[in-house]
């Protein structure tokens, strides 16, 4: 994102937010530089992730999942949704994932699954209340990404052979990189996207039609 602000001849602006937190939210809709025309609520938990935001028990964790996975790209998106609808243009994009927004695996957190399907259901009803509006909504399920979040939940507690016997039983015995999910979604702010409009998008690289690779079941 760097670079491409650099290339647009802007610079980055970061701010602090706790997605989930009503309190933040109104800081950071405050905080906000300009108008916002393109939204990405990729902010999320996982299952290892949820432990080390605090949870120390089983309701804790389902709190979490729901508030930080689900109310929080809820909350921002009806705030800014509005302002998009007025100045004629936007773009929502949420990232879900394979694991709720797709298909179901055996074995991963019920709360998790359900906060994934949350967001997709969203993305739906949003495409359906702007159908006759110049604002496109999309959500990208991505599969086993190579990110610290699925190391950590998936990988990191299996043995190394264990891991790799894994990852080979992945779609193209690989994981799939943070730069590619990072492409689908800047394609779909794009005009040639428009008809995508309400699409849930399977980007599982094939495990969304086959779940059984990564339960091995």
């Amino acid at each position: 994102m760097r670079e491409l602000a650099l290339a647009e001849g802007g610079r980055p602006h970061a701010l602090p937010f706790d997605q989930g937190d009503w309190d933040s939210l109104k800081e950071l809709l405050k905080a906000l530089p300009q108008t916002v025309d393109v939204l990405v609520n990729n902010a999320a938990l996982g299952t290892a992730t949820v432990e080390q935001a605090g949870a120390t028990s089983r309701h804790m964790e389902d709190e979490l999942f729901t508030r930080v996975n689900c109310l929080g790209p809820l909350w921002l998106t009806r705030h800014l949704l509005p302002g998009m609808v007025k100045r004629g243009y936007g773009k929502i994009l949420t990232v879900s994932s394979v694991g709720g927004g797709i298909a179901a695996f055996p074995g991963f957190r019920d709360a998790d699954g359900m906060s994934k399907a949350a967001v997709a259901f969203l993305t739906r009803q949003w495409a359906a209340e702007l159908s006759h509006e110049p604002v496109e909504v999309f959500c990208v399920c991505p599969g086993a990404v190579d990110s610290p979040m699925f190391r950590q939940s998936t990988l990191d507690p299996l043995s190394p052979a264990d891991a790799a016997e894994l990852v080979t039983r992945l779609p193209r015995g690989r994981l799939i990189r943070a730069e590619e999910i990072a492409e689908v979604l800047w394609w779909l702010t794009t005009a040639a996207a428009v008809p995508l409009h309400g699409a849930v998008i399977d980007a599982s690289m094939g495990l969304g039609v086959r779940p059984g690779l990564i339960t091995n079941r």
